[in-house]
């Protein structure tokens, strides 16, 4: 999974189709649990959600989804407001092969650029997602 990502134009597919595949495969249920949830109330923005963001952006070449998932999480820390989409981009970090260690380091670093309140959010963040994950894969044996 830590193959670069292809060009958006290397297909006739549209930014929606484009966008899925770069959801399910990055954020898995947690992404799609965020557009479902939209449905009701603004089906125009979750269809912005996966277009943009996963249909332009992470489908982009030029940086692997691992390394795009290591920004996220550190710009998602440093905002200090954002803990459930940090959340979903944590388990995505560890969807596309990032370590729990590597995680945790990245967003230590916030501390430096941020604050130490920031950095701490988000390793209570992270300390909830990889409970949750340690819970998934005790129920999966």
């Amino acid at each position: 999974m830590h193959s670069e990502n292809p060009t958006p134009s290397a297909s006739n597919d549209s930014r929606h189709e484009r966008g899925l595949r770069a959801l399910a495969e990055i954020d898995g249920e947690g992404g799609q649990k965020v557009v479902d949830a939209l449905a009701d109330i603004a089906p125009d923005f979750a269809r912005y959600l996966v277009e943009f963001p996963f249909g332009d952006i992470y489908s982009r070449p030029g940086l692997a989804t691992r390394d795009r998932e290591i920004a996220t999480i550190a710009a998602l820390t440093a905002l200090g407001h954002s803990a459930p989409q940090l959340e979903v981009h944590i388990q995505a970090g560890l969807n596309v092969g990032l370590s729990r260690e590597e995680i945790v380091e990245v967003i230590m670093q916030m501390a430096v650029y941020s604050g130490f309140p920031t950095a701490l959010n988000g390793l209570f963040a992270a300390k909830r997602v990889f409970a949750e994950s340690s819970c998934e894969t005790s129920h999966a044996k």
